[in-house]
């Protein structure tokens, strides 16, 4: 008998002595004896790495990414490295460059100017281009406007799971995002589908307040999901994350759904190709454990 994903996915996780393979081997209930030291000594040379201002490089996109790591490696917002890091995004925040600053008559009328949104963080100078941008999980944002939404969506995201949700400004991007939710009822009108999933996956850590917004988003993803289990131009794997994050019998329902999707991209090792592999095999692999999971 042939093997499950799963199954091919735990083989592919075992031997990896990385982040998503600590990761990994804990969603599936298998963590090694040594995973515990292996997160910190990880999480050691990660810290290691930042400049003394915080950051990685002085780059946006990895010194966001450096932040969700430590935090998945066990880190908190009282760490040194963390608290850094989150001191170095939070002076981008509201900046220049940032979504949604300035205005003209196209972007009032969509409501996606200062004078309807704040607190995103400048994740490039007005004057610089960002896109096109990879982000972490292997997506690749060509667009300017979607690139600087997706970036500054992701650094909400770190401080949220870092416990910064009372801070005025990131309250400030929530509340921004719930506005623009309103007007997310096409899956390809104004804003693309893959904005949209960034923007569910950041209000999906929230918290309560934020719940009904992200209940009617996960019904507009799940009414535009094909046959095949994927999404009409959009990321799988973008939206396979937002949706474990929203949670929900809803987004559980989609999630199974996009099953075979994933099956069917699968190679042999267990992964899904080249782009982000051991990122990408860990979202399909978080997807899939909490897919077979009791209702």
């Amino acid at each position: 008998m042939s093997p499950t994903p799963v199954e091919r996915l735990a083989r592919y996780f075992r031997p990896l002595r990385t982040r998503q393979g600590v990761l990994a081997r804990a969603a599936l209930g298998t963590p090694d004896a040594d995973d515990g030291a292996l997160a910190s000594r990880l999480a050691d040379g990660l810290a290691a790495e930042l400049r003394p201002d915080g950051s990685v490089g002085g780059a946006v996109v990895p010194t966001i990414w450096r932040g969700q790591e430590l935090l998945d490696l066990g880190r908190g917002q009282d760490d040194p490295a963390v608290a850094r890091i989150l001191a170095w995004l939070l002076e981008r925040q509201g900046k220049p460059g940032a979504y949604g600053a300035g205005c003209d008559k196209e972007r009032h009328a969509q409501r996606v100017c200062e004078h309807w949104m704040g607190g995103f963080f400048a994740t490039a100078s007005a004057t610089e281009r960002l896109a096109p941008i990879t982000v972490p999980n292997g997506k690749v944002f060509r667009a300017e406007p979607a690139a600087r939404f997706a970036v500054s969506c992701l650094a909400l995201g770190v401080a949220l799971r870092a416990g910064l949700l009372q801070r005025p400004a990131i309250r400030q991007h929530l509340e921004s995002l719930r506005t623009l939710a309103e007007q997310w009822t096409e899956w390809t009108g104004f804003f693309a589908p893959d904005v949209i999933l960034g923007g569910l996956h950041a209000l999906a850590l929230g918290g309560p307040d934020y719940r009904p917004t992200v209940e009617t988003l996960v019904e507009l993803v799940a009414a535009h999901q094909g046959g095949d289990g994927e999404w009409p131009n959009a990321d799988l794997f973008l939206a396979l994350e937002a949706l474990v994050a929203s949670g929900g019998p809803r987004a559980r329902a989609a999630v199974r759904r996009a099953a075979p999707a994933l099956a069917e991209r699968q190679r042999p090792d267990g992964s899904f190709g080249a782009m982000a592999r051991e990122e990408r095999a860990l979202i399909g692999l978080r997807a899939l454990v909490w897919a077979e999971q009791a209702l």
